[in-house]
């Protein structure tokens, strides 16, 4: 029990950074990771993965607000763009959570996987749509953000990987956008948790210690942690080349989405 709950800290330590960091939501690392604990603890096969998803989500309200609190103290929220893109956000992300619970795991692991090779493909490229207009109107951004939050509850994440491209492509500077992408992770969080626990409420095959699709402890594990390495994350993108980091985070993201693949066959 005790190695299980360092490996959730430990977990939650590599979540905090990513998220302050790269902008990326620290569930990129998060359900693997969990998929993998989960599967060693002997839980069902048919409830590992969406317990991965609801538990990410709920670590991530935690680290938002951590990472979120860091970048706005450099004024690198946009405060008018998080309450225009807040509603769309709730409903897409709740709605996307209750569908997730009822899926086929083999659809959502491969779904994952996907949406794996495509940050890595993006890291990769660095690739950034060209800045050639300004944000849409609040309906708008509200329907992004519907996109944002139905996308995200089916891996688990913050939504910082399509967030701050979107951002950046209505000239929003790339500090700037990562920096209200980790504020906007926090509807996101709130959101799909309520949908994983909702959705999975009752299911029997659930181990003990789970709310829904989400598990305590390990929920416990990572938010303690990843709340005090959100902000220095937060710190390091102002300070590091983070164009050389998310290349090389690129490469481990294949290697992850690579395993993943070779387990669903």
């Amino acid at each position: 029990m005790f190695v299980t709950i360092l490996i959730f800290m430990a977990c939650g330590a590599v979540a905090g950074v990513l998220a302050g960091l790269l902008g990326v939501g620290g569930g990129i690392v998060i359900v693997p990771m969990l998929d993998v604990v989960f599967t060693r603890l002997g839980y069902d096969h048919n409830v590992i993965h969406q317990l991965a998803l609801g538990t990410s989500l709920a670590s991530i309200m935690v680290t938002s607000i951590s990472s979120s609190r860091a970048h706005a103290k450099r004024g690198a929220v946009h405060f008018d763009i998080l309450k225009n893109i807040t509603p769309g956000i709730l409903i897409g992300t709740f709605l996307g959570g209750l569908v997730a619970t009822h899926l086929p795991v083999i659809f959502l692991r491969g779904f994952f996987v996907v949406f794996l090779f495509f940050v890595s493909a993006q890291m990769l490229s660095g690739y950034r749509p060209p800045a050639t207009r300004e944000m849409p109107g609040r309906l708008g951004t509200a329907g992004v953000g519907g996109v944002i939050g139905l996308v995200s509850s089916f891996v688990g994440i913050g939504g910082g990987t399509l967030s701050v491209p979107f951002m950046t492509f209505c000239n929003v500077p790339i500090h700037h956008a990562v920096g209200t992408s980790a504020a906007i992770g926090f509807p996101i969080a709130v959101a799909g948790t309520i949908g994983y626990i909702v959705g999975g409420w009752g299911t029997p095959t659930l181990p003990s210690g789970c709310l829904g699709f989400v598990h305590l402890l390990a929920f416990a594990g990572i938010a303690c942690v990843s709340f005090f390495t959100a902000p220095l994350g937060a710190r390091l993108s102002h300070a590091l080349p983070t164009s050389r980091l998310k290349k090389g985070f690129a490469c481990f993201l294949i290697l992850v989405a690579v395993r993943m693949l070779w387990n669903l066959f």
